[in-house]
This record gives C-alpha cells, structure tokens and sequence, in this order.
C-alpha cells in the first residue's frame, strides 16, 4: 500500500460519505487567525472552526501540551481515572455553578448525557410520566438522533422516524408560549443562552428568568446548551453569567479543546447522583489528551484580562460591522449578538443570500459562517487583534461591493 496519496477536493466527492459539501479549496496549514490552503493562498480566519479554535491555530502553548501529553499517556480507559480529567473536572466545577462533570468527545453527545441524565433524574425522583422537553424553534443540539429530535429545526431530523417523543418546540424569547406549554410532566427546558445556527439570537434576560422560575414550580431541570456560546465567547467564561441566570445542567464543546476533540456535561451534586455506575458511559471521554488540553485552554481563557479583551474586541467588531451596515443599508440590516458571537443579518431585500457574499468572501480570502439563510455569522478566533479587524473590514467591503457588481 502507497504510504503517502495525492489528494486534493475531488478526492472527497470520490472516498468521503456526502455528509458535507466542502468548499473547493483544502487549507493545510494554520497560525493564530491565519490559513493558508495547498496552493499557498492565505485566509483571515473569522470562523474558528464554528467558534472552536477560539486561541487560534496552532496555539503555541497548547501545540507543547499535546507533544508533552502524548509522551506520557494517551489513553487508560475508565476502568481507571487520570490526572488531566481530574485537574479539569476540578478547573469547571470552581469555575461554574457545578459539582460535578461528565466528560465526552463532542458537544452532541454533551447534550445527549444531559437529556439523558434529566430523564433519569425525573424517572427516579417523579414517575414514568415526568419524561416532556421543551425545546425552542431553531434550536441546534446535536446530531444524534435525540439531539436532532430535541433540535429545532425539521430539517436535521426528517427522514429518521420514527424519532423520540415527548419533546415539544416552541418560539425562542416567547415568555407566554413558555409558560402555556409548561406543566408537571415536564422534565427539563433546554436552551442556548445564544441561538448559534438559528441566527445568532441572544436570549433576553426577562425570557430565561421566566424559564427559571417556570421549572422550579414545576420541578424541572433547566438545561444551557453551552457548547457555542460557552469559553469566553460572550466575553464571561459562559454567557450564563452575564445573565445571571443558572440551569441546573449545563454543556460545554468546541473551544473546550480549541479543536481537539472534548465535550463536558456540568450539573450538581444532587441531579448528577442520577447517574449510577454503568448508566452511561464513553470510550474515550476524559482522556489525558483531551484533557490536558482543555486544562491549558481554562488557564489561558478564564483570566479577567482575557475576558476584557474579548469584550472590547467585540465592541470593535460590532462597531466595524455596524459601519457595513450604514455603507449598505439595500444589502444588510442590522448587526446582533454578545460577544465575539456576532450575526450580519441580511436586508429584507436580500433574503437568502448571504451565501452568496460569504462565497465571494472566500475568493477575497475571508473566510465567513452562515447561520441559516439570512445571517452572516462572525465567530473569531477570541485572539482577534485591532489589526484583523481592520483588515476584515476592507476584505468585507470589497466582497460587497464585487457581489453588487455581479448580483444584477
């Protein structure tokens, strides 16, 4: 067998399941927000792999931890327990609201221990009837087949039936569906503080203080999906915190890891004492890879002045995006989100093109995110300088102003 084969983005139309339509060019190298592709053309990356890279590419210090890791240990199984685990159960549950974790590779099955342990939870303590989710429309959990069942959006779940029941949808920031859809066969509520793939759409405070207080009366347990919105990307190291508002389980993915692969679940003692030994499990959850990793990625992220930064950064971003908006006002309509969680939303004029810009985006060397047809989403790395910004800004206006040109 060949050691080395030449590949390039046709290979991926002939070997890879068709999960995914890639764009045509393969980067192959990065640094900090920096990609460049096979050819060598270089890209300002402002979509750190869906809000996953968040220190960047080839972070220097975590690209030392994984070298260090993986000439010690890589792997034990959970027939016994490690040190980086146990380093990091402790860094999230100090930093959190949380006793206790639960460690996975992604934030879908984050999300599916979460549901999981909720359902368990109100199995032991109320009955087979306590067993209804309340999800919200346009919501994104997961692609396992309870996540895209609990999920808000149809087209994540069609043609998989039949699909879990017990799990309702209603509008996202609507406190008078919550309260008319509540009752005492609910078991938990699960939401994003931050809607990521329904649009970049922050909740309002007034909307998750009614989801508190509606399972507390009604003995549920409140679920954040922290997975996009979570380490430091809201500027708090979770956005619970800058609403002050506290679920009862919380999950976290993604900038865990700053792209290696780790999920955690947090909850409390009490809801977690749900989950004996042998109810749930995973191969290769809190591994000392992942782990270690994540470790590094808590010390350099939970610190006050990262934190500030990363809200003055998106103060900058916002502003610059709010000029695109002012300069092109038939084209986009209004910037939203907290953070470094930023959407561009489209004008009514030009609904459902947003593609369309971010592709001529890619050609300029911008590299974009869409969340949903209409929303052009922004999710930096959180190392974003004053510098990247300006040159996103130059790159964006020249994209707009060549997708004018061709968009007749």
């Amino acid at each position: 067998m060949e050691k080395n084969y030449a590949v390039t983005r046709h290979t991926f139309d002939e070997v890879i399941v068709p999960t995914y339509a890639p764009s045509a060019f393969i980067p192959v190298r990065g640094a900090g927000l920096n990609l460049w592709d096979q050819q060598g053309k270089e890209y300002l990356d402002l979509t750190a792999g869906i809000a996953v890279t968040s220190l960047g590419h080839a972070h220097p210090v975590l690209v030392d931890t994984i070298k260090k890791q993986a000439e010690t240990l890589w792997h034990v199984s959970n027939y016994y327990t490690n040190e980086p685990v146990l380093q990091l159960g402790k860094a999230l549950t100090e930093a959190t609201f949380a006793d206790r974790a639960f460690f996975c590779n992604s934030g879908g099955e984050a999300n599916e221990a979460a549901l999981k342990l909720a359902r368990r939870w109100a199995h032991d303590k109320y009955g087979l009837q306590k067993a209804r989710i309340i999800s919200f429309v346009n919501s994104f959990h997961g692609r396992t087949l309870f996540t895209v069942s609990v999920g808000g959006q149809p087209k994540y779940s069609e043609g998989f039936g039949p699909l879990p029941g017990m799990i309702e949808h209603i509008p996202y920031n609507d406190i008078d569906a919550a309260h008319a859809v509540m009752d005492d066969d609910v078991c938990a509520v699960i939401v994003e503080p931050v809607q990521g793939e329904g649009g970049v759409m922050p909740a309002t405070t007034a909307f998750l203080q009614t989801l508190r207080e509606l399972c507390d009366r009604h003995n549920a347990l409140l679920i954040y999906d922290e997975i996009q919105s979570g380490m430091g990307r809201t500027g708090k190291l979770f956005a619970y915190m800058d609403y002050d508002v506290v679920p009862d389980i919380m999950t976290s993915a993604k900038a865990l890891g700053n792209g290696f692969p780790i999920g955690a679940m947090l909850t409390t003692n009490e809801i977690a004492a749900a989950f004996t030994v042998g109810v749930h499990g995973t191969t290769y959850g809190g591994n000392p890879l992942a782990a270690s990793v994540a470790c590094e990625v808590m010390k350099i992220i939970n610190t006050p002045d990262f934190l500030s930064r990363v809200v003055s950064a998106g103060e900058q971003l916002k502003k610059m995006l709010e000029g695109v908006v002012a300069a092109y006002p038939q084209v986009f309509g209004k910037v939203r989100g907290k953070g470094l969680m930023l959407g561009l939303v489209m004008s009514d004029a030009c609904l459902g093109r947003a593609k369309e810009i971010t592709a001529m985006a890619e050609k300029n060397g911008l590299l974009l995110l869409l969340a949903g047809l209409d929303v052009i989403r922004l999710v930096p790395p959180l190392i974003i300088t004053d510098e990247h910004i300006r040159r996103a800004d130059a790159l964006l206006r020249q994209s707009v102003d060549e997708w004018i040109k061709t968009a007749g």
